[in-house]
């Protein structure tokens, strides 16, 4: 902080030296020379013939990955009594998420009680059948009849011990497991909440946020352009100065009949959870035309008084501002028709302080 203020001070002091320029003609200064501690910071490029890019600027959001998704809905009704996760927790396949009191747990439980007493009546009543049958007392239909009813004893038992494993109850409680792992992204449910089979509300959303997507909203009037397989870089709010590579992997052939766009979709890793879902995103899509031009890089760009100019670098001591006439500006590069020629050198970092200098 305090070598930037020095530098500052250097440059308004040496700024003092220098004429003012008027705005039609470019104006070399002799007498002011760039510091040697903002030397070591500026970047200077050269004035270079490339092929011209046309952006998209797509706007849109992070959301899941709906194939990575699961959403929760009560099997059975009851009472909530306790939930062992909050909005935001990472939990793991198998993990409890809620434990509910239902009636219907214990009416199965008492289905596999009755059952169990059920069968083993009917294999004693079985066993004693073959008995007598092997003894010639009761006929073959009789000896089948109590084979099949052994049989529909067992089939009972295992319905109702499938059904209790499906529920993944015990003592008449309805245990929520997660049936995959990942975040806790979606949460309707609370302590002593009533709940029922038939309710529209999930009481979880578990997401694994791993792989999101990002849906992007394209104007009518860029549809055309855009298609499948095209190179994207995305931003957030939340991270500006961090570029999330993708390609457009997806395109949703409806328009919106509200804002009348059409959504595009680009899939990215996010192992680091960098992103979230819902966040803003800036998907900007580029594509490199026929044609060529003059560019440099568009941070080097310096607008004032309507116009833009440049710092034409020749020296330490020999820089200058120069008007230019810009065709196109991308994030990367400003396309120019003149002020410049092939091979120059421009400042592409602290221009403006050397700009504000040289205006002195």
């Amino acid at each position: 902080m305090k070598n930037s203020w020095i530098i500052i001070m250097i440059i308004v002091v040496l700024a003092g030296c220098t004429s003012k320029h008027n705005n039609e003609a470019p104006k070399a200064s002799t007498k002011f020379c760039i510091p040697d501690n903002l030397m070591s910071q500026i970047t200077i490029d050269t004035v270079a013939i490339k092929p011209v890019e046309q952006e998209f600027n797509l706007v849109g959001k992070v959301t899941f990955d709906q194939d990575k998704v699961v959403k929760l809905y009560p099997m059975v009704s009851g009472n909530v009594m306790d939930v062992k996760v909050a909005l935001g927790d990472y939990v793991k396949k198998g993990d409890v998420l809620a434990v509910v009191r239902s009636t219907e747990i214990a009416g199965v439980e008492n289905d596999i009680v009755s059952a169990r007493a059920n069968l083993a009546v009917s294999e004693k009543n079985l066993a004693a059948n073959e008995d007598m049958f092997k003894s010639g007392l009761i006929s073959a239909k009789e000896n089948m009849a109590a084979v099949k009813e052994t049989e529909k004893a067992r089939s009972e038992l295992k319905r109702a011990t499938t059904v209790l494993s499906i529920y993944g109850g015990s003592h008449a409680n309805y245990i929520v497991k997660s049936p995959i792992s990942g975040f806790i992204v979606e949460k309707f449910v609370n302590p002593n909440m009533q709940i029922r089979p038939d309710n529209t509300t999930n009481l979880f959303t578990i997401s694994d946020l791993k792989r999101v997507w990002i849906l992007a909203n394209v104007y009518e009037s860029d549809i055309a352009n855009i298609k499948v397989g095209e190179k994207v870089n995305i931003t957030t709010i939340s991270y500006p100065d961090k570029q999330f590579k993708g390609q457009i992997d997806k395109i949703y052939n409806v328009l919106d009949p509200d804002n009348k766009t059409m959504k595009v979709r680009v899939q990215l890793d996010n192992k680091e959870n960098l992103l979230k879902p819902e966040m803003f995103a800036k998907v900007v899509a580029s594509q490199i035309k026929d044609s060529s031009m003059l560019a440099v890089p568009s941070k080097s760009i310096v607008f004032d008084r309507n116009k833009y100019w440049v710092i034409v670098y020749q020296g330490k001591c020999n820089v200058q501002t120069r008007e230019v006439d810009i065709a196109r500006t991308t994030s990367k590069y400003a396309y120019i028709r003149s002020g410049v020629k092939p091979g120059e050198k421009v400042v592409s970092t602290m221009q403006l302080l050397i700009y504000n200098a040289l205006d002195q």
